[in-house]
């Protein structure tokens, strides 16, 4: 493996806006919290924000970092509705609303309605005063448990952290057995600059059974100073519990004899069988040689 060659930056050594270009461009994706409030008037405001996640699941607790604006330090309108109101619908965001919200991340003057200028449904919500997104597949009302101002500066964030009291799920985007499928639900998720990334490109990933696998330290060297496997590959190879019987692997070795003639070959034949998710044949490529 090349070994990297660093670009090393001090976080205050550059202007704030190229910061946080690396920043956003390094940790992504990032989930789409799309809030809706109600300032002290009542009237409504939708605003998307990719510094969002969820933390806990009892009490379940979602956290949106709506940032003050980075020229003016000004607070955005999601957090000053927050921090009077105590309530907070955060509405999840699919391929199929990702033009609206964008619409809606327009920096309108306060009291402007997003949901007039994008063109989503306001519906009512049950427990909150604030309106969900009907085109949302799922919306999540909120009560606010907590504020915290992270500083008064341009590009200082809020916490807003949040309570779950309702959560409603579109029917549409569940599987046969009554979970959410990801990609019905075809969630898109936040990049850096103006990209965003479509989470319907899935891959499946097991947890390990147990603490009986071989793991990285029970890879043989010729294993692990491979020129041909990958990380990923190893790290497949390292999910096994035992390795084949010998009599399987000369079995193995005399089927396919034609591609596993010398080292090189070998690896590059376990490599293929590791993308087919052929783990046992994987390891018997190897083992003969």
């Amino acid at each position: 493996m090349q070994t990297p060659d660093y670009l090393t930056i001090e976080p205050y050594g550059i202007p704030l806006s190229q910061f946080h270009s690396y920043l956003l461009g390094s940790v992504a994706p990032r989930p789409i919290g799309f809030a809706s409030t109600l300032d002290t008037q009542g009237r409504p405001n939708l605003a998307p924000f990719s510094y969002f996640n969820v933390f806990s699941t009892r009490p379940p607790i979602l956290i949106l970092g709506p940032n003050r604006a980075g020229q003016t330090g000004i607070q955005k309108d999601t957090a000053i509705n927050a921090f009077n109101t105590f309530e907070v619908v955060v509405n999840v965001v699919s391929y199929d609303l990702v033009q609206q919200m964008n619409i809606a991340s327009a920096p309108y003057s306060s009291g402007v309605d997003e949901f007039v200028h994008s063109g989503l449904t306001p519906i009512p919500s049950e427990k909150v005063k604030a309106f969900r997104v009907k085109e949302s597949p799922v919306q999540l009302e909120c009560k606010v448990t907590k504020f915290v101002s992270l500083g008064s500066t341009g590009g200082s964030g809020n916490l807003i952290i949040c309570e779950v009291l309702l959560m409603h799920v579109d029917k549409r985007v569940l599987d046969e057995n009554g979970k959410i499928d990801p990609r019905k639900i075809d969630l898109v998720g936040r990049m850096g600059a103006d990209y965003y990334c479509r989470t319907t490109d899935l891959f499946e990933l097991p947890k390990p059974s147990g603490n009986n696998i071989i793991g990285w330290t029970g890879l043989p060297e010729f294993v692990k100073n491979s020129s041909i496997l990958t990380g990923n590959d190893l790290g497949k190879l390292a999910h096994v519990t035992a390795f084949p019987a010998e009599s399987e692997v000369q079995a193995f070795q005399k089927q396919y004899a034609n591609r596993v003639g010398n080292e090189v070959d070998a690896h590059r034949f376990a490599q293929e069988l590791l993308q087919e998710n052929r783990l046992a044949e994987a390891w018997m490529a190897l083992l003969g040689k």
